[in-house]
């Protein structure tokens, strides 16, 4: 690739100390060079945000959110070249981009919309108590490789419109898009307001132990979360943990099974499997299992797996060599603990391809069941008893999120409220919207993103409680 990548350092576009090579999955092979930050470059970007912070806090709320509101018209302006670029770097088909990219507007304008309301808790004659709230300073965030676009906005739109400045750090892996997107704010934000360091991965302890910054938000799994709280905890500094889930699928007895294998289908292979709320695992009636197996066996055999960029591609590769390598020994292990039904090979080709895997037969003790294999491939398990599977399903230390099936949608309530997790979906797929607050529960996370809630993630409730005369 031709084109120069830049960090964004207090306001400056800067060339790192040294480079590394971004590799296109679909190839397997190195594309564009990427800038790559020192720990005095890091020193340097958490200074100025701190310094941009009293005039950028300090100014009206209605004008960060106006600056952010302009981010998102540069980035609508320029969606076609994004989604191009970030097919090359995470491999979804371009389509899928292209909707990553117009969901990142959407958020950035969503949340540009939010406020601050100070809150009266009390008053009378005597006493008048408020809340308000307050913006908690810089702010450092660490976002990960699977959607690193929308999940960048997911951090610096709330961040910014309540007057917090940031440091970003995104996943090496997939840094060009959020460079890119630093390139288009660069223009637009105060310098020292948003600022982007990459790395290999050798800066996260610096960033999230320095003192001078204040919170720390990360999206990833969660044995980099536990590291991440680590490093944290010496400053006593505000977290927000979005992190993995083994999400469950339970099919109830009332719907049509090939209907509902193909809504499961989608929402276990989407970009290659490789999201947080992707159906990690599907429980399906007994009377239903063989039909339900059949179909997603199928649709596993003829859905277009190829090279993101090239139209028709439905599935792209998985984002990156260890990923691939994980996901193959898991479908390698379930080979001999039950029946692969449709894939389970390589594609023998060039970049990280899986075809997609369906499993059946499996035991809830495999590996398979119990981890998040964040891959295109799906264990399908079978159950009699409801209150049985509730157990089952509920035995995991994840809790992100989940599904239901049914049509009877107060029987699909009533299990729902039973799934120990952040946010169960009925009847549909995946309906993440920024005005809903998203969290996850036990080791899918701590705190939460999206919706007024999220909004306040990044704010100190502030109580002032004052007496209308000085008592005598």
């Amino acid at each position: 690739m031709d084109r120069e990548f830049k960090l964004l350092i207090d306001g400056v576009l800067h060339s790192g100390v040294t480079s590394f090579d971004v590799v296109n999955p679909a190839t397997g092979q190195a594309f564009a060079k990427c800038p790559k930050a020192d720990e005095a470059m890091l020193d340097k970007a958490v200074a100025a945000a701190k310094r941009a912070y009293p005039s950028w806090s300090a100014m009206p709320i209605e004008e960060r959110a106006g600056l952010v509101e302009q981010v998102a018209e540069a980035l609508e302006q320029r969606a076609d070249e994004f989604a191009a670029l970030l097919t090359r770097e995470q491999g979804k088909p371009l389509d899928q981009a292209k909707g990553e990219v117009l969901g990142t507007v959407n958020v950035l304008r969503t949340v540009a919309k939010m406020r601050l309301e100070t809150r009266v808790l009390s008053e009378d004659n005597e006493k008048k108590v408020i809340e308000h709230r307050t913006p908690l300073g810089v702010v450092a965030a660490i976002t990960p490789w699977n959607f690193p676009l929308i999940l960048l906005a997911n951090k610096f739109a709330p961040a910014l419109v309540t007057g917090n400045t940031m440091i970003s750090k995104p996943a090496p892996t997939t840094p060009l898009t959020s460079l890119l997107f630093a390139e288009i704010c660069q223009p637009i934000l105060p310098p020292g307001v948003f600022n982007i360091l990459c790395d290999e991965n050798e800066l996260g302890a610096a960033l999230t132990s320095h003192p001078d910054v204040d919170k720390v938000t990360f999206t990833g799994s969660t044995a980099t979360g536990k590291k991440v709280m680590e490093s944290s905890a010496g400053g006593l500094k505000r977290v927000t943990l979005e992190l993995g889930g083994n999400d469950a699928s339970i099919v109830l007895d009332d719907v049509d099974a090939v209907q509902v294998a193909q809504k499961v289908f989608q929402g276990s292979m989407r970009n290659a499997g490789q999201i947080c709320v992707a159906i990690k695992r599907v429980y399906v009636p007994e009377a239903m299992y063989e039909v339900f197996c059949e179909e997603l066996a199928r649709l596993a055999r003829e859905v277009v797996v190829d090279d993101g960029a090239n139209q028709g591609a439905q599935i792209g590769p998985v984002q990156n060599r260890q990923q691939y390598e994980k996901v193959s020994a898991l479908i390698e292990d379930s080979k001999g603990r039950g029946t692969i039904i449709a894939g389970g090979e390589p594609l023998g080709r060039p970049g990280y391809f899986i075809s997609p895997t369906i499993i059946r037969d499996l035991d809830d003790d495999a590996p398979l069941v119990r981890q998040e294999q964040f891959g295109p491939v799906l264990p399908v398990l079978k159950y009699s008893d409801v209150e049985e599977l509730l157990q089952r399903v509920n035995d995991s230390e994840y809790g992100l999120a989940g599904t239901v099936w049914s049509n009877d949608v107060a029987r699909a309530f009533e299990v729902a409220r039973r799934i120990n997790t952040g946010t169960v979906w009925i009847n549909q797929l995946q309906s993440i919207d920024p005005n809903i607050p998203f969290r996850g529960a036990k080791s899918s996370g701590i705190g939460g993103e999206s919706g007024i809630e999220g909004f306040h993630e990044y704010t100190q409730a502030h109580i002032i409680n004052a007496a209308t005369t000085i008592a005598a």
